[in-house]
């Protein structure tokens, strides 16, 4: 019941809801020290759709699914592949795309022996794309279409507190507390231009976010009263945001008859700087007695509004997929240049990364069918590769996904053309391994919508 009420809603209103709601619904609770380096965790950029299928988004155009050669439009929907922009051209219905997520990570350190759990919740993507020349009979005629997204993703996320006790000889004992918040966050717009089989799109917009990291330090001692310090800064970024894809599309004749549909694509972005603001400031402190809130006392250094630059590698992904009646599958290879990465002119414990991706879709659905489960689509992939962050050795990671698309049917009369699915998504990953100190095990449960309908068409008979 609770799924059809929101169903209920048409999505222009339901879009103006989710933005006044957005904030609301973030919880933060994570806690993961390898966000320290570089900007933090990387949010996966694709949408669950992607994700459930091991992340595979270069060859990706999703949209109506042909069953036998007919149209199944009221069984399906259309998830928005912003990774590869070129997939604009795709799009039949105007799309409400959102997604969130809840992850789960499980930390097991070496030395010293411990284990922690943490939690974190929010909003993975929220995407609004339409066709442009739906109806337009000349264009139909050349076989071209064009189509527009515009979103807001968070591109990486950084949420740690480390307490690390140690000795300092002859001197006293040292508490010392690491703590770090911030992220990335991408809103832009996007358009993509089929003409016959080649597709070409890109993707521009406002990069913006914040890194804020302090070391406090406590000495513990009966007898002398040391005072407490504290060394922060926090940096603020923002620029014009920039990336492309093409695709092309080939059909797996035999026979003369048409099998399928092979697609391949590739995607990037290339090296970038922003502007950056920074704050700097080293002060002593104490422990407020009531609430237990760090108190100023005194600024040793500080330098507010600091200019600079922060440096972004570039990223090239290149892919396919093969689609039939079916199954759709594919794989991608993805790689980052994090050398290249520079922060106010300094390098971090970053490096070059790629990841290898693969995975499938399955829908059971024939010409005839009448059963809701036969137009579930199944899905599944994987992926493998190191980390960016190489803080800690080389630190591998690979996990597995499944997911799948449900579609939602609506009563007829005014809901008629709405074509709109739920999306799941489950991933078990791992980072590092035994001859690393920390180990993460990370678990994502993923929950979208695409709500698609037909708009801006004119209707013969009011």
């Amino acid at each position: 019941m609770q799924l059809v009420n929101i169903m209920m809603i048409p999505i222009r209103k339901l879009f103006t809801l989710v933005l006044f709601a957005l904030p609301l619904i973030s919880l933060s609770q994570e806690n993961s020290p390898y966000s320290r380096y570089g900007i933090g965790n990387l949010v996966p950029q694709g949408n669950i759709v992607n994700r459930s299928m091991g992340g595979i988004s270069a060859g990706f155009a999703d949209g109506p699914t042909l069953v036998g050669g007919t149209s199944k439009g009221q069984a399906t929907g259309q998830s928005i592949n912003s990774v590869n922009p070129a997939s604009y051209s795709n799009f039949v219905y105007t799309t409400f795309d959102i997604g969130g997520q809840v992850d789960t990570r499980v930390l097991k350190s070496t030395n010293p022996a411990g284990k922690y759990t943490s939690n974190n919740a929010f909003i993975s993507y929220l995407q609004l794309g339409f066709p442009l020349l739906n109806g337009n009979k000349k264009a139909a005629a050349k076989n071209i279409s064009w189509g527009v997204n515009m979103g807001l993703k968070p591109v990486s996320k950084i949420n740690y507190k480390i307490e690390k006790d140690s000795r300092i000889t002859n001197i006293d004992s040292l508490q010392t507390l690491y703590e770090g918040t911030g992220g990335v966050n991408d809103a832009f717009i996007g358009t993509g231009v089929r003409i016959k089989n080649f597709s070409i799109g890109f993707n521009a917009g406002y990069l913006f976010g914040n890194k804020s990291s302090s070391t406090r330090l406590s000495f513990i001692n009966d007898s002398v009263n040391y005072l407490k310090s504290n060394s922060s800064t926090k940096t603020d970024l923002g620029g014009i945001s920039f990336n492309a894809g093409f695709q092309y599309a080939i059909q797996l004749k035999k026979r003369d008859t048409v099998r399928g549909t092979l697609r391949i694509g590739a995607y990037g972005s290339l090296q970038k700087q922003y502007g950056a603001s920074q704050d700097v400031l080293r002060e002593t402190f104490t422990f407020d007695a009531t609430t237990g809130a760090p108190t100023h006392l005194d600024s040793v250094y500080e330098n507010n509004g600091q200019k600079g630059k922060v440096q972004l590698p570039a990223t090239y992904g290149i892919g396919f997929t093969v689609e039939k009646e079916h199954w759709v599958y594919g794989a991608d290879f993805e790689t980052t240049n994090w050398d290249n990465y520079r922060f106010f002119g300094q390098k971090d414990l970053v490096k070059n990364s790629w990841t290898v991706k693969a995975g499938l879709q399955y829908l059971p659905a024939q010409i005839n069918s009448r059963k809701y489960s036969q137009f579930i689509k199944y899905r599944a992939g994987i992926f493998f590769g190191p980390d960016y962050i190489a803080a800690d050795k080389k630190l591998p990671q690979m996990g597995i996904s499944v997911g799948a698309g449900l579609p939602m049917k609506l009563k007829r009369a005014f809901y008629d053309n709405q074509y709109s699915v739920m999306n799941v998504a489950l991933e078990y990953g791992s980072r590092g391994n035994s001859s690393n100190n920390i180990r993460e095990n990370i678990v994502h449960i993923s929950l979208g919508f695409s709500l698609s309908d037909i708009w801006f068409s004119r209707y013969k008979y009011q």
